[in-house]
């Protein structure tokens, strides 16, 4: 069986959009699928991680054809590097910047890529037959070169949401025109009733969807296996490790205030505590950082190679998330959790405590969960942490974390893959 997969992210593409499809294409030839790679030929990458090009198996067809990138022209007018990281404060052109790519380039930046990726597939299938079409977004143009496709194909068509289209975190805060924003539901669900199947990476997602779609799967992003292999020495200081970029919706002021109370008021804990941040950090948070008298404190690291995060994951005394506080909350997995699992030390997790990463604590017992609000539970939470810290007791006993092993997750999509 033999699945062609679309994907924008590809090695040497680094940070988290990347992960989840080649780690799906890694496994694929173990469960009877032979997958060829659709990607960008010199893609404007904001990230890139060449130690990633050795996860890529052998022999495997990786086509591409370039893509064309109007963003790229608004490099010096809009600090948004990556999805998410919008410019709370930007200039008049800047702000400009951000009204022309929010309204006229729907459903992102990537739209010119359609009509000629649709071409030059149809070209490429009518040679190359293949069993599956799978697409992956965001970027959600990727979603419109399924579609096309569909529509001038008898090969099924199975639509991946690593993220949802019109709630993802950061949608509401795009200056969007009311025209745009009906056009974006317009097209979302266009997708998820034309695809034979869809894929999610969480359940609140997964009920969201099935209203469009009936043939709708959970498979959740994962860890792998054998990419550290290193000696592991715990920080000596007590360190809150963050891994991933912090933006202002991840902001959460009680976090700040109970760090600063503590140091005021638990003998040692100043002394002790480190913030470690690998990624970028919005500038609120740098602000916060400051104001709340924490900068003697904190280490940030723009960015790693994923082999050496791993490397700080294990080390660190508590791994830090941070869920953004934004009405799609509730649905919201950071793809770092799994990783997290996987690093089999405390996790600290400020997020919606009826949600899907709450739920994924709750079953593996790899954590706690603190609201947004509740500055006086992440004061005692963080405090019961130091506690064992110093008294040298500080570990977790996770549970049931191999079903997110990218293997076993890949073997759940070749089974939908099959069924269709």
């Amino acid at each position: 069986m033999k699945a062609l997969i679309i994907t924008y992210y590809w090695p040497p593409a680094g940070g988290s959009g990347v992960q989840r499809w080649l780690k799906f294409v890694k496994y694929m030839r173990d469960f009877g699928v032979e997958p060829v790679v659709y990607t960008a030929h010199r893609p404007n990458y904001p990230i890139l991680d060449q130690s990633l090009r050795k996860e890529i198996p052998e022999n495997i067809e990786v086509l591409k054809r370039r893509v064309r990138e109007p963003n790229t022209l608004f490099g010096k007018t809009s600090k948004k590097t990556s999805a998410g990281f919008l410019d709370t404060n930007p200039s008049i052109l800047g702000r400009i910047a951000q009204y022309v790519r929010a309204n006229y380039f729907i459903p992102d930046a990537r739209k010119f890529w359609i009509r000629p990726s649709v071409n030059y597939l149809l070209k490429y299938l009518r040679k190359n037959p293949v069993d599956v079409i799978i697409t992956t977004g965001p970027p959600h143009s990727l979603h419109l070169i399924g579609l096309g496709l569909k529509g001038k194909l008898t090969i099924k068509w199975l639509a991946d949401f690593r993220d949802p289209w019109t709630e993802i975190d950061y949608f509401h805060q795009l200056p969007l025109t009311k025209k745009s924003i009906k056009k974006h539901h317009i097209l979302e669900q266009r997708v998820l009733k034309k695809a034979d199947a869809v894929i999610v990476v969480g359940q609140t997602m997964a009920e969201s969807y099935k209203k469009y779609n009936q043939h709708v799967h959970v498979i959740t992003n994962g860890y792998d296996s054998g990419e550290f292999d290193g000696e592991v020495r715990m920080d000596s200081s007590f360190s809150l490790v963050h891994i991933g970029m912090m933006n202002a919706d991840r902001n959460h002021k009680i976090f700040w205030q109970a760090l600063e109370e503590l140091c005021a008021e638990k003998a040692g804990f100043a002394d002790d505590l480190e913030l470690k941040f690998i990624g970028k950090l919005a500038n609120e948070v740098r602000e916060s950082i400051k104001k709340h008298n924490l900068n003697a404190n904190t280490k940030v690291i723009d960015y790693l190679e994923h082999h050496k995060v791993l490397q700080h994951q294990r080390s660190a005394q508590v791994l830090l998330l941070s869920v953004n506080n934004v009405p799609s909350a509730k649905g919201i997995i950071t793809g770092k959790i799994f990783e997290y699992l996987q690093a089999k030390r405390p996790i600290l997790a400020l997020a919606p405590k009826n949600g899907d990463l709450a739920e994924i604590l709750k079953k593996t017992n790899a954590g706690v969960v603190v609201a947004f609000d509740d500055k006086d539970n992440l004061k005692a939470r963080i405090l019961d942490f130091y506690t064992s810290f110093k008294s040298g007791m500080l570990s977790v006993n996770t549970s049931s974390i191999e079903q997110y092993h990218r293997k076993n997750l890949t073997k759940d999509l070749a089974k939908i893959i099959k069924d269709i």
